[in-house]
């Protein structure tokens, strides 16, 4: 296809070319409604006109009185044909004989119709024989058969249609040359951003996933679509750099224990003599299945959140009774643990979302605080190893629920990283656990439209899961 074919097959060109068509046809309809309200106007003044002839002239006839009054009248109509642009005048007798006037010849239908209005005919006095002209005449009878015409020529009338219809003309011709040229720079601008995108969009399927479609900054809508597409390939970027990382960490991260069950079951073959050890063995086997299996359900549990597939159960739950909940099933553990372990959730507090995944966020949050509480700064009170979880409404209609404890806490530098999964801080790698507490619990905000802020607790970590507002009628 040409370069001039793909321009005309633009919507751009396409849509230019239907607004001029559009233009030229309200343009035509008003230009005719203005040609014929003119038109109507200098009829209506020249039949204005021609009265107030004929009716000047009757005045004359009429104060002479008989054979004075058709004295004056032929001094009047001699006096008037001498006026530069005068109307059409004659003066005839019953026979048609002609006393005075510019007009040579009339048809003879016109003169015998007396008291009607005419488009004629005619010939003028001081026009060469055989030139004729068209008037608009009245007919008057007088006294005596005597009669009367007074006219207006239509030239002026016929040129003014003449110069309406060279004007419609003249400008139908210039706005379909300016349309087309309109047309041809507007789509061959857009064709020049769309093929610009095209070729961004062509380099990311070849693999230069780097690669961003080009804004203008004119906020157009080709800059909104672009600055949109690009949004989504930043997503699309940052999942599949999240995917390959995540990939690398589960092979990192699961070899030691897949090698630990491994040498277990080697060591039981080869060692084990009673049915006790073999017992032992296979103990060992279960508790580090167990730790697999757990790790692969938060995998799962994430995924199913950062993939939406949970938006359908959504619904309004009490948020202060999750975290009553989840306190009450971890107080064991804290008190095995030593740890001060309470609640402060007064009331109900109602959000809006999936009750299981907020339960599990909220009981990761709960149990990275159990392990980190004894890891504050040297010299730290044995006593002061407490968690404490709390769960307020703001005044904007948002509800937090706080975990905080007095640990070593998370640095302001990390606090980002930590919520990428199998992401572990070096203080933390001889404690249990993965790396996924937090990223679920990120993940888990994320997809009911909040989000989890982990800050200074002055000292030790503070981790805030921030609700949005319930939405009205919903269901609990």
């Amino acid at each position: 296809m040409t370069a001039l074919g793909k321009l005309v097959r633009t919507t751009a060109f396409r849509l230019t070319l239907a607004y001029a068509l559009v233009f030229a046809i309200i343009s035509a309809g008003v230009l005719g409604y203005v040609a014929w309200n003119g038109r109507r106007l200098v009829e209506q003044g020249m039949r204005e006109t021609v009265d107030a002839e004929v009716n000047g002239l009757i005045d004359q006839f009429r104060a002479g009185g008989g054979a004075g009054g058709i004295r004056r009248l032929v001094a009047s109509v001699e006096q008037r044909t001498r006026r530069p642009g005068s109307s059409l005048y004659l003066l005839t007798t019953f026979v048609g004989e002609a006393l005075a006037g510019n007009v040579a010849r009339l048809p003879t239908s016109v003169l015998t119709s007396a008291g009607e209005n005419f488009d004629t005919p005619y010939e003028r006095l001081d026009d060469p024989e055989g030139v004729t002209h068209h008037a608009y005449v009245r007919v008057i009878l007088l006294p005596g058969g005597f009669r009367l015409v007074v006219g207006r020529d239509l030239a002026e009338l016929n040129s003014l249609g003449q110069a309406v219809k060279r004007a419609f003309l003249l400008g139908l011709v210039i706005l379909t040359v300016f349309g087309l040229v309109g047309g041809f720079f507007v789509a061959r601008r857009v064709l020049a951003r769309i093929d610009s995108m095209t070729e961004s969009a062509n380099a990311i399927m070849a693999g230069e996933l780097a690669t961003r479609l080009p804004l203008e900054g004119s906020n157009d809508e080709l800059d909104r679509l672009a600055a949109s597409l690009n949004a989504m390939l930043d997503r699309i970027g940052a999942l599949l750099s999240g995917l390959k990382e995540v990939s690398d960490n589960i092979a990192h991260d699961l070899k030691t224990p897949l090698t630990r069950l491994r040498s277990g079951a080697e060591e039981a073959l080869r060692s084990a003599k009673l049915p006790q050890d073999y017992r032992q063995a296979l103990e060992r086997t279960i508790e580090e299945s167990d730790q697999l299996i757990s790790v692969f359900n938060a995998l799962l549990m994430i995924a199913r959140a950062e993939g939406g597939r949970v938006v359908e159960n959504m619904a309004q739950f009490d948020a202060a009774e999750i975290a009553r909940s989840v306190v009450e099933l971890y107080e064991p553990i804290a008190d095995e643990a030593g740890v001060s372990l309470s609640v402060e959730a007064p009331g109900s507090l109602q959000a809006h979302g999936n009750r299981e995944l907020a339960g599990q966020a909220l009981a990761n949050l709960v149990d990275n605080a159990l392990k980190y509480a004894r890891g504050g700064e040297k010299g730290q009170a044995e006593s002061a190893a407490e968690v404490q979880v709390s769960a307020r409404a703001n005044g904007d209609g948002t509800t937090e629920v706080c975990v905080s404890d007095h640990g070593p806490g998370i640095p302001e530098a990390d606090r980002e990283r930590v919520l990428e999964r199998f992401v572990r801080l070096e203080g933390s790698r001889t404690r249990p656990g993965f790396g996924l507490g937090l990223s679920l619990a990120h993940a888990v905000m994320r997809l009911h439209g909040g989000s989890l802020r982990l800050e200074d607790n002055h000292p030790g970590l503070r981790a805030t899961l921030c609700f949005p507002p319930p939405l009205a009628g919903a269901t609990t």
